[in-house]
């Protein structure tokens, strides 16, 4: 057989270019690019970015700030950087237009403009967006994505006319076009919410895993029954402004999950004292952390608490191993270890300790979680003839599925 192999040539052809790309930096306005168009009535576009603008303008002011791609992660003055983030409008727009369509080669010549013809600004695509860095960013991932379980409905035409405080039409022949529905797209591992309207969507994301982002693109400002004259620009920013706020006004959450991780954390994670000592985690699985908690459901209910010497036989009891193999001093250091997370305090003036309420639901609940969920799950995972049939089921369906994928991909050994 002979193996034939595509490779890559170049053709020589005559092209008639048609669109100027200029890339400026202004020292205002910050990066933008104008494109002019090569034949009648030679059109041309201007996109500039108003975030560009506040951190030229936050520069030349002297204001500290931490830039975050399209936005600030932080800032020195607040209040004089939202001040500027407002000046940013028709005005700057006009004035930037007109500076440098003045500065750069242009196609009508001086007899045109004297005949009356000259550009005049119009609004083609505009993106009003909300950045809210998050306090805990390790968090936000998680946040984000209960944001996105508990709103999948949220593109609905009851949820999308609040937002957009527009009344939508289902039937009849005045229907309001567009498909209502709420798209959650993964681009790599990152998931974006998607809510449209007519040509107009919002988009909401995790920001570099520092902020949550919201952005309203307009892309046809008749959507809003608003012209397309740079003039409209408050009303369309008002429109797209308060598009953003009435989302994360309808938007709920079922649970804070910033709390759960905080109390996994808490739990789970290692601890630093304020002396620099370092106290051992109760990792989740560990045989002598779940005999730990388990052992202090015995104690809930004993109004003096407990000592070193009232531990010692349950946890070996739970264990399975003598009690004399647990000395006083292994039972200090475990004792010290729920006692640093929280789950145990000292009663004053004793050696006794009671379980704190926090540390009482936390280890009814890990200890459920271990005995009931994984260990059981697991077993019918690992012993699928004896165990749950229907969760042995939707495993083999699950892995099957992705090796059908596999094969469609080409990825397949």
């Amino acid at each position: 057989m002979r193996a034939y192999s595509s490779y890559p040539w170049i053709v020589r052809e005559s092209r008639v270019v048609t669109q100027w790309y200029f890339y400026c930096y202004d020292a205002c306005a910050g990066p933008f690019f104008l494109k002019y168009c090569g034949y009648f009535p030679y059109n041309a576009k201007l996109c500039c970015n108003g975030n560009e603008y506040a951190k030229a303008m936050a520069a030349r002011a002297g204001i500290g700030f931490t830039p975050l791609d399209n936005g600030f992660a932080a800032v020195d003055d607040a209040a004089a950087v939202q001040q500027i983030c407002d000046s940013f409008d028709e005005r700057v727009i006009w004035d930037l237009a007109a500076k440098w369509t003045g500065l750069l080669p242009c196609p009508f010549t001086a007899e045109d403009t004297a005949a009356g013809y000259r550009y005049e600004v119009s609004v083609l695509q505009a993106e009003f967006s909300r950045t809210q860095v998050l306090d805990a960013p390790v968090t936000g991932r998680i946040f984000f994505e209960q944001v996105i379980r508990d709103n999948i409905d949220i593109g609905r035409p009851d949820q999308a006319g609040l937002i957009f405080g527009r009344r939508i039409i289902r039937k009849g022949p005045r229907a309001t076009p567009g498909r209502f529905r709420t798209r959650v797209i993964t681009d790599g591992v990152v998931p974006t919410l998607h809510i449209d309207y007519k040509h107009s969507k919002i988009k909401q994301y995790h920001k570099e895993g520092k902020a949550l982002r919201t952005e309203t693109t307009i892309n046809d400002t008749r959507d809003f029954g608003i012209g397309k004259r740079l003039h409209n620009l408050p009303a369309l920013r008002a429109a797209g402004f308060t598009a953003t706020r009435r989302l994360l006004a309808v938007q709920k959450l079922s649970h804070d999950p910033a709390d759960g991780q905080a109390a996994i954390r808490q739990i789970c994670d290692p601890i630093t004292t304020q002396t620099g000592t370092r106290v051992a985690d109760l990792r989740l699985g560990d045989p002598r952390a779940h005999a730990l908690l388990a052992a202090l459901c015995v104690f809930r209910l004993l109004p003096r608490g407990f000592a070193n010497r009232d531990l010692r036989p349950i946890l070996a009891q739970l264990l399975g191993v003598p009690a004399e193999s647990i000395t006083p001093g292994k039972m200090t250091y475990d004792l010290r270890r729920l006692r640093q997370h929280g789950l145990i305090e000292r009663i004053p003036h004793s050696f006794r300790y009671q379980v704190t309420g926090p540390g009482l639901a936390h280890a009814l609940f890990l200890t459920r979680l271990h005995d009931r969920f994984l260990r059981t799950g697991l077993a019918a995972l690992a012993s699928p003839s004896t165990s749950n049939r229907d969760l042995a089921a939707a495993n083999r369906a699950y892995t099957s599925a992705l090796d059908d994928l596999t094969r469609q991909a080409g990825l397949a050994a």
